[in-house]
């Protein structure tokens, strides 16, 4: 059975829509409907026309289906609608032109997808970047994209424990360099300007007192391969000028050497910085900043993947057991997990699990007694958030007022955009990272806020016509 594919049309594109069902079938794509037990992941919404209904139903079905759009001649509209129906979710929107080469432009978007999805479910990606959150997930996408595709260099900027390392890995493993040597580390923060020189470029015998034979630095060694710069906002400037040069020309000398030598890798860089605000601030080289972020991936902290803390957690106890059976996290003590505060992210999660796994004794699960004393929260129990008296005593105002939970959950909803913009100081990415939708997804929340919802689709909708 081919990948099956969903089919949307609206009024008047039915026939059309048969020629390009017709070809993707025969590249290996199904129709889901005309399966019983289709299951699809992708679909193809064929659009005559576009106004604030379609949009919110283009909407409904990007949060089921990895959607392309396609425009058939006689589209109406005021202005062009692509850039609205990308922000509500569409992966992409195509013009219907010739018959002929749309299903072939369809079915290369279509091939990319299922690789990409098969990637992120890969062994390299499951094993070290465990997680299941929406931002998790777009975070992996994003990163194979960058890794699987392309050779760019990459920037992780992010808080302390948030996976830097893990995800430096994750793309040194999935790029597709032939008999690639293993990902060579260097921590920035080590690098003493007395032996940086060295631990960066090599040096040959007799360069400096103790040099008894020559050595190759991380440039020599990530030939062919990753190489991974951990904390690169620590570097003086000095240094970043001279790793400038080896970026761009891909060339460097040894320390006392005179022979320019040759190297082509990956650079995987890492701050918990603000890169940016130090370039404004002359901390950092522009001209640097712009060639190790061909990608900037943002690994989100722990607070803002709460759905992740559980996965976490086994996985470590797993990791922990060895080969025995990882215990079981009664609930109580799940509960307590999900809601404290991890200022130190994934690594102090795992601090914690530790710990747990190192007082638990039986065979049963583990208990909230295994909490050593001071991890256990003020008061004896754990923090309840939607438990707040004033968020109880706005639900009771509402329902005493004859509000109903449509109109309820719509006021939460625009209160946390709100407020997610507000402590990202208006930056639609982390705003939407902290809310664990698409950045598309609030762009098309804030302005459907500004409108109306209307009374429904006037399009007429017919799957598989």
């Amino acid at each position: 059975m081919g990948n099956p594919v969903r089919f949307v049309c609206f009024a008047g594109t039915g026939a059309t829509v048969d020629v390009v069902r017709g070809r993707l079938s025969e590249l290996g794509f199904q129709d889901a409907l005309a399966e019983r037990d289709g299951d699809a992941e992708y679909c193809i919404a064929f659009i005559s026309d576009v106004d604030a209904a379609l949009i919110a139903y283009i909407e409904e079905l990007s949060q089921r289906f990895q959607l392309i759009v396609v425009l058939i001649p006689g589209s109406t509209g005021a202005a062009d609608p692509r850039w609205e129906l990308l922000n509500a979710g569409a992966m992409d929107v195509l013009d219907w032109s010739d018959e002929r080469a749309l299903p072939e432009e369809i079915a290369a978007r279509l091939t990319r997808w299922i690789e990409i999805a098969r990637l992120v479910e890969s062994d390299a990606l499951q094993h070290g970047l465990v997680g299941v959150s929406p931002c998790w997930k777009s975070l992996k996408r994003k990163l194979v994209e960058a890794a699987a595709y392309s050779l760019g260099n990459v920037l992780l900027i992010g808080e302390t424990g948030t996976g830097k390392e893990q995800i430096a890995r994750a793309i040194h493993k999935l790029s597709k360099w032939a008999g690639k040597p293993e990902l060579v580390v260097v921590d920035c923060t080590t690098l003493s300007p007395e032996l940086s020189g060295s631990e960066l470029f090599g040096h040959e015998r007799g360069a400096f007192t103790g040099a008894i034979t020559e050595r190759d630095g991380a440039f020599a060694l990530a030939n062919g391969g990753s190489l991974f710069l951990d904390e690169i906002g620590e570097l003086p400037l000095q240094l970043q000028a001279q790793l400038l040069r080896v970026i761009q020309e891909r060339t460097y000398k040894r320390v006392g050497g005179n022979v320019w030598n040759r190297t082509e890798f990956r650079l995987i860089c890492a701050s918990n910085r603000d890169l940016e605000k130090l370039v404004a601030e002359g901390g950092f080289r522009g001209d640097l900043y712009y060639r190790i972020a061909d990608w900037v991936i943002n690994p989100p902290p722990l607070r803002e993947r709460r759905a992740d803390i559980l996965p976490l957690a086994r996985h470590f106890l797993t990791a922990a057991s060895g080969n025995a059976a990882a215990p079981e996290i009664e609930p109580a003590l799940a509960d307590y997990l999900v809601s404290r505060d991890y200022p130190g992210n994934v690594r102090d999660l795992r601090r914690l699990v530790m710990r747990l796994h190192s007082r638990h004794v039986g065979k049963g699960p583990i208990t909230i007694g295994a909490l050593p004393l001071d991890d256990r929260p003020v008061g004896g129990r754990p923090p309840e958030p939607f438990g707040e008296p004033g968020f109880l005593l706005a639900i009771q105002h509402a329902f005493d007022h004859g509000i109903g939970l449509k109109e309820i959950g719509r006021a939460v909803s625009n209160a946390a955009i709100n407020l997610s913009l507000e402590q990202e100081r208006g930056n639609l990415q982390r705003a939407a990272r902290r809310l664990g939708i698409t950045d598309r997804a609030l762009q098309l929340r804030r302005a459907s806020h500004d409108q109306a919802a209307g009374g429904g689709a006037r399009h007429a909708t017919a799957e598989n016509p």
